[in-house]
C-alpha cells in the first residue's frame, strides 16, 4: 500500500490510495477467501464449522450466514459477501452458501477475463447482467414447475430438502411435518385478499433433556417461557364451559403499591394522619386491581414488575399472574388470542378503566415443569379478527449447541414453507437448475456478435460450482458427475421429446444423476431467482470498483 504522500497519491488529505487492476485483485481474493471457508458446507453431507468468539462461547453450525455473522470481517469488499449472505437469510431464509460461493466465483472468472483478455469491466458487467436476465427469463419459462394445487406433500419436500444438510436431517420427515403445520397454522389474510404467512408469529422454544424426536408444535396455542408470580395461585386455568372462554389481560405497566408523585411534600401534625394516608395508598392500589378483575380475567400478564401488594389480591382472586414477560412474545400471544397490549389504564375522561374488548381469549392456560424449568401453555387460542393467529415449536435436545443448530435449521425450513405457499412454484435442487442454466447460457452467448459473449460464457461456466462443490463434498468425482449432467440437460434443451430430462440432478448417496423432482429435492422458485439476482448484484458491485482511498484515521 502507497504510503501518506500527497504528490504521489494526488490527495490533499492525510491517507492512502491504490487504483486500477491492484484494487480489483485484492478484493476477489477477499471474496474467495470468504467463499472458502463456507465451502466445504454445501450440501446434504457438508461439514460443520466450530467458531469459538472471544470470550470463548462455542456455535457449531454449517448454516452459512451464521458463519460469516460470527467472523470478523475487516476487508470492505468482503464484507459485502457477508452482508449479501445475510441479505438471503433475511429475504429468503435458505441457500446463503450457495450464494456466496455463486458471488465469488462470479467475480473469480470476471476477473480474470479482464487481466487475461483485457476486457473492460463495463464489458463484463453489461454481460453478467444480460446473462441474468436471460437466465431468470429461461427458469421461469422452462424450469419451473407450477403447482396449482399445492399439496402438503410438495411442501413436504421442499422443507425435507431444506433440513436435508442440517443436524437434524436424519429426522427431517419429523422436522418437516411440523414445520408445514407450524406455517399453515398462522395463516392471515389481507385485505387485498392474499393469504401471508408471518414467521414472526412462530415462538421457538428450547428445552434441555429428551430426544429430538420428543420436541412437539403446538398449532393454535402458544407457549411462554414463564412461570405464576407466586405459588398460592393456581397452575391450572379452564373455561367453564364449552362457550365460554379463559379471558386474559395483556399489560405493559408495573403493578405496585400507588405511591405519591416525586416532588410532592405534605406536612403531617397527627400521626394517625400517616395511617391515612398509607391505607389511601392501598385503597387506589385496590381500585386499580379491581378495574382489571372486573373483565373477569383469570390470567394476567405484565411486560414489567408486580409487587406483592398486588400479588395479594390477586391471589386471593384466584387470578394467575406472570410478570417480566418477553415483549416479542407477548406481542405474539396478543395476535394469538385475539387481544391487545395494554400501557395505562388512564381513559379520555381521567379516570381508571379496562376495556373488556382489550382481553384476549383461549380455552386453557396451565403452568406446566419442561425441563429444568416451567412454562405456560395455552391452548385453544381464538386468534385475532384478520383470521392471524401464532404458534409454538417447542424444541428438545440434549444441549445448547444442539438446540441452537435444530432451531436454525427449523428456522430455514419455515423460510422454505412461507415462500412455497406465498408462490406455489417450485424447481429441482441438487445442482438441476445450475447445469440447466450454464448449458442454456453457453448456447445463447453463441447467438451474440459481441464481447459481452465472453462475460456470458464465464457466468455460464461459474454457476456449475454449486453441482462441483456438491460433488466434491460428497467425496465423488466432480468432473464425471457434472460432464454426465451437462450432457443430458444439453440433450433435453436440444430435442422436445427429451424434455422431461430437464430436472436431473445429483444424487449424492449413491453418486449418479437421477430425476431430482420425482425424488422429491425441490425448492422454492423464488429462492433460486433471488439468489441469483443477489450473487450477480453482488459481484457486479464489486468489480466496478476501480478505486479505493483510505483516509488515516486523525489523531
Amino acid at each position: 500500500m502507497s504510503a501518506a504522500n500527497p504528490a504521489s497519491s494526488g490527495l490533499f488529505i492525510g491517507g492512502s490510495r491504490e487504483s486500477g487492476s491492484d484494487v480489483r485483485v485484492q478484493n476477489v481474493r477477499a471474496a474467495i477467501a470468504v467463499a472458502n471457508i463456507v465451502k466445504s458446507s454445501l450440501g446434504p453431507v457438508g461439514l460443520d464449522k466450530m467458531l469459538v468468539d472471544e470470550i470463548g462461547d462455542v456455535t457449531i453450525t454449517n448454516d452459512g450466514a451464521t458463519i460469516l455473522q460470527q467472523l470478523e470481517v475487516e476487508h470492505p469488499a468482503a464484507r459485502l459477501l457477508v452482508d449479501l449472505a445475510q441479505l438471503q437469510d433475511r429475504e429468503v431464509g435458505d441457500g446463503t452458501t450457495s450464494v456466496v460461493l455463486v458471488a465469488a466465483e462470479l467475480l473469480r472468472r470476471g476477473s480474470d477475463l479482464m487481466q487475461t483478455s483485457n476486457v473492460h469491466p463495463t464489458t463484463v458487467i453489461s454481460g453478467y447482467r444480460a446473462a441474468l436476465k436471460a437466465a431468470i427469463a429461461y427458469v421461469k419459462s422452462h424450469l419451473v414447475t407450477p403447482v396449482t394445487r399445492l399439496s402438503d406433500e410438495h411442501l413436504l419436500m421442499a422443507a425435507k430438502t431444506s433440513m436435508a444438510s442440517k443436524l437434524i436431517g436424519n429426522e427431517s420427515d419429523f422436522f418437516a411435518q411440523m414445520a408445514v403445520q407450524a406455517v399453515k397454522s398462522v395463516a392471515t389474510k389481507m385485505s387485498d385478499g392474499k393469504t401471508k404467512y408471518p414467521l414472526s408469529a412462530i415462538h421457538i422454544l428450547k428445552a434441555h433433556g429428551l430426544s429430538s424426536l420428543d420436541s412437539r408444535c403446538l398449532p393454535g396455542g402458544f407457549a411462554l417461557n414463564a412461570t405464576r408470580a407466586s405459588q398460592g395461585m393456581p397452575t391450572h386455568v379452564e373455561a367453564a364451559s364449552e362457550e365460554s372462554t379463559v379471558k386474559i389481560c395483556l399489560l405493559d405497566m408495573n403493578l405496585q403499591r400507588h405511591r405519591m408523585a416525586m416532588g410532592v411534600s405534605i406536612q403531617v401534625t397527627d400521626p394517625a394522619e400517616i395511617e391515612k394516608i398509607k391505607q389511601e395508598e392501598l385503597t387506589i392500589t385496590k381500585r386499580k386491581i379491581d378495574t382489571i378483575l372486573a373483565t373477569g380475567a383469570k390470567v394476567v400478564l405484565t411486560t414489567k414488575g408486580l409487587d406483592d401488594t398486588c400479588m395479594k389480591y390477586f391471589v386471593q382472586a384466584g387470578v394467575l399472574c406472570a410478570r417480566r414477560i418477553n415483549k416479542d412474545d407477548m406481542k405474539r400471544l396478543a395476535k394469538a388470542t385475539g387481544g391487545k397490549i395494554v400501557v395505562t389504564l388512564a381513559d379520555m375522561e381521567g379516570e381508571e378503566s379496562f376495556d373488556i374488548a382489550n382481553c384476549g381469549q383461549c380455552k386453557t392456560v396451565r403452568e406446566v415443569r419442561v425441563g429444568d424449568g416451567e412454562m405456560m401453555q395455552f391452548e385453544g387460542c381464538v386468534g385475532g379478527p384478520d383470521g392471524g393467529s401464532a404458534s409454538t415449536i417447542l424444541l428438545r435436545g440434549p444441549n445448547e449447541y444442539y438446540l441452537d443448530e435444530a432451531d436454525r435449521a427449523l428456522h430455514d425450513a419455515l423460510c422454505v414453507v412461507k415462500r412455497m405457499l406465498e408462490s406455489s412454484s417450485l424447481v429441482p435442487g441438487g445442482g438441476a437448475v445450475e447445469v440447466a442454466l450454464s448449458v442454456y447460457l453457453d448456447t445463447f452467448a453463441a447467438t451474440l456478435d459481441t464481447r459481452e459473449q465472453l462475460a456470458i460464457q464465464e457466468f455460464a461456466a461459474a454457476l456449475l460450482v454449486i453441482p462441483k462443490t456438491l460433488a466434491v463434498n460428497a467425496a465423488k468425482d466432480s468432473s464425471e458427475l457434472v460432464a454426465k449432467l451437462r450432457s443430458i440437460h444439453a440433450k433435453s434443451q436440444k430435442n422436445s421429446e427429451d424434455e422431461s430430462l430437464k430436472n436431473m440432478g445429483l444424487d449424492l448417496v449413491e453418486g449418479t444423476v437421477r430425476d431430482n423432482l420425482a425424488a422429491g429435492v425441490v425448492e422454492p422458485a423464488v429462492s433460486k431467482i433471488k439468489s441469483l439476482r443477489f450473487a450477480c448484484e453482488a459481484a457486479i458491485t464489486i468489480l466496478r470498483i476501480d478505486d479505493r482511498i483510505i483516509v488515516a484515521p486523525s489523531n
